[in-house]
Formats: C-alpha cells, structure tokens, sequence
C-alpha cells in the first residue's frame, strides 16, 4: 500500500490527511495556522504536520508518494509557485520547491477551490461522473470545474471563479473591484445580509426571536424561521435561492456538466434548497440543454474534500 498527503492550508488552522489508494482518509491532524507568521516558519510547520501524520498512522515518510496542498491565492500549478495569497499577506511565494526541499518529496499545490472539487470529484457526490463543477457557498462563492477528469485552471491558473461572474449589471460593490458579482447575492454571506436588512425594515417578524441580537444573525436564520411559517422569512430565502438558480443556470449554459455539486453549510439544507435551485434550473436552461438537465446535489465529503482533493492532485493532471 502507498500513501499520499494532502494538506488543508486555511487561515485559521491547517489539517494534514494521510491518504491510501483508495482516496480514504487513513488518519489526519489539524493545527493551528497561527497567522502572521514568516512564510518559512509555516513551510516548517506544514513539513511537521506531514511527518507527524505519518508517523502518527505508523506509515514511514519513505512511503509517502508525494504531498497535495490547497492553499488560497493564485497558484501556479506547474511550478507550485504562489503569487498572491491575500489571507496570509504572503506575496511570490515559492511554496512548492521550499517545502521539496524540506520533506524531499514531490509537492504538487492547488488553489484550495480546485483541490475540494477535486476531492469532491475523485471520492464525493461527483464521484462516477465524467464532467463536474463543484460550488461552494460560503463567505463568497467558491467553484471548481473538472472537465473529462483535468481541472480546469486557465492560462494564468485563474480559471473557475464563478462568484465574480455578475448576474446584476451594476449592482451590489464586491470584493473584487466588480459590481453586480454573483457571490454578492447568493453566498451564505449575501443571504445573511439580506436576512438583516428584512428585519431591520420588518421587527414583527419571528426571525427576532430566533437571535439574541442581529449580529447573531446567519444564512440559517432566515430558513429556520421559514420552516416555522414566516412569511417574510420565505421571501428572503425563496428571493436568495432564484440568485442561487441564476448562476448555476449561468454555469450550465457554460460547460453542461453532467452534474453540479453545492457544498457549504447551507448545503444541509438538503431538498429545501436542491428542489427549488433545480427548479429554476431546469426553467432557465431547459430550452438550451435540449431538455436533459445535468444532475444537482449536495456535496458530501464536507471539510475531507479538500484534504482528498490535494492528496490526490496528481491525478489532476
């Protein structure tokens, strides 16, 4: 049996998988980021974690046939060369060859979105499936497109950032520089903020009693007040998920998938929000795909995929 790592690489903590052939998780460990830090310190660290892991599993490093890591920021994956990771205020960051050079293996690095498609793709809810595009709804929007088993990264390994698609011209200020971008109005992020401003304009609503305060507000709120009979709450939801349908419609009429997986912790939601997306969808697109709408499900390996996705990049390619 041959192993791989694959390493996690967040802002707050990063976890390390030992990963068999079978893309399953034979162990892993998670320690803290401790950002800021000097890059090199969290190259050493990073060496550590994959050493530990291994020992910890009782497998020599010398079996260990490379290491995956998914990081934020624009990644060159030829090289594993990072030029930006804004989260880490790191810049031209050699994350590849510095960390060959201290475990001695091969490094492959990924854009973290890409390595948890990949994962979800490899062993997930795209499992089996030729073409994919993995979204996930979080503070903003994160997406991986997998086509004919290779992601998809562009010329300048940029490709796949769905969320900076703009669905509304001129619309809402984003991160980007952009506006009218589709994370602004379908990320978890974007259904919290339209959840705040509904209540603040509406204080009968039961959505005050579900929170302690509005700062206590999150992208369950408004669904858990809607499975009580809250009229306005609905609306906020049902207004949300057509932005949600929007987007995916959008990323249907781009590359027609055979299946689209949406990750995030909305996503257990479940039916209450894969029905009504697929719904609008199949509306949306029908005309267009012929009437074969590609397959829309949850994502189901959650916080392993992206562990998974790193330890299994070489595959990737």
């Amino acid at each position: 049996m041959s192993y791989t790592i694959g390493i996690d690489l967040g802002g707050t903590t990063m976890t390390a998988g030992l990963v068999n052939e079978d893309y399953e998780i034979v162990g892993k460990i998670t320690w803290a980021t401790r950002l800021p830090r000097p890059a090199e310190d969290l190259e050493k660290a990073m060496a550590d974690l994959c050493r530990e892991v291994a020992k910890q599993n009782g497998v020599d490093f010398s079996e260990v046939r490379y290491v995956g890591i998914g990081t934020p920021g624009s990644v060159n994956f030829t090289t594993g060369f990072v030029g930006y990771n804004t989260n880490f205020n790191y810049y031209d960051w050699n994350l590849g060859t510095d960390l060959e050079a201290l475990l001695g293996c091969k490094v492959y690095v990924e854009n973290d979105a890409n390595a948890a498609a990949f994962g979800e793709y490899i062993a997930g809810g795209a499992k089996g499936y030729k073409d994919a595009v993995v979204i996930t709804l979080g503070t903003g929007i994160g997406s991986g497109i997998i086509l004919d088993g290779k992601i998809l990264r562009g010329f300048n390994f940029a490709a796949g950032e769905m969320g900076h698609t703009v669905i509304v011209k001129d619309g809402r200020k984003c991160n980007c520089g952009r506006h009218g971008c589709w994370e602004r109005y379908a990320s978890a992020r974007a259904l919290s903020e339209d959840t705040k401003a509904a209540m603040r304009e509406h204080r009968d609503t039961i959505m005050w009693d579900l929170v302690k305060d509005i700062d206590h507000v999150n992208a369950k709120t408004s669904f858990d007040a809607m499975e009580k009979g809250d009229a306005l709450a609905k609306q906020v939801v049902e207004n949300w998920m057509e932005y949600v349908g929007c987007g995916i419609a959008n990323v249907v009429n781009t590359f027609e998938p055979e299946v689209i997986c949406i990750g995030g912790g909305v996503s257990n939601q479940g039916e209450t929000l894969l029905g009504p997306v697929r719904a609008y969808v199949e509306k949306e697109t029908h005309d267009i795909t012929t009437g074969r709408v590609p397959e829309i499900r949850a994502c189901v390996l959650r916080n392993d995929a992206g562990v998974i996705g790193a330890a299994a990049l070489a595959d990737s390619i």
